[in-house]
């Protein structure tokens, strides 16, 4: 199974050893395929810079575990673009474009309502709910 990691689950992941961490390890060792775009990768980088500096090694480090594709803007269709805003759209294209089931994201502002969903073949998730129904 394919998990698309948005980007505030690379920069938690990063920023500490803790939770966000662990359960990346776990998914890996259960046998998931962790995904992210550049998109992603740079607004994690990004925020790290800000917040964070010294946890840009870690995300490299991440990064070498996980496949990470070119940032590709796609148009979603206008029903499912109205879920999400604007800035948004891009990582839930991405995952639909990288063939991933699962897009795993903390977001709960923008994603909430639609964690356990699927949309466009792919079920949005939060780092709990993607832990207890995978028994992570």
């Amino acid at each position: 199974m394919r998990v698309f990691l948005d980007a505030n689950i690379l920069f938690s992941a990063a920023k500490s050893a803790g939770a966000g961490r662990e359960l990346l390890i776990r998914a890996r060792a259960s046998g998931l395929d962790l995904c992210a775009d550049a998109y992603v990768v740079e607004e994690a980088r990004r925020n790290l810079l800000l917040k964070e500096s010294g946890a840009v090694d870690c995300l490299a480090e991440i990064l070498a575990t996980i496949e990470v594709g070119r940032f590709h803007p796609a148009p979603l269709p206008a029903r499912i673009a109205a879920l999400v805003p604007s800035n948004d759209r891009p990582v839930l294209a991405a995952a639909v474009r990288m063939g991933c089931q699962v897009l795993l994201t903390g977001d709960r502002t923008h994603f909430g309502p639609l964690y356990g969903k699927e949309v466009l073949g792919v079920v949005v998730h939060s780092p709990r709910s993607l832990a207890e129904w995978r028994q992570l």
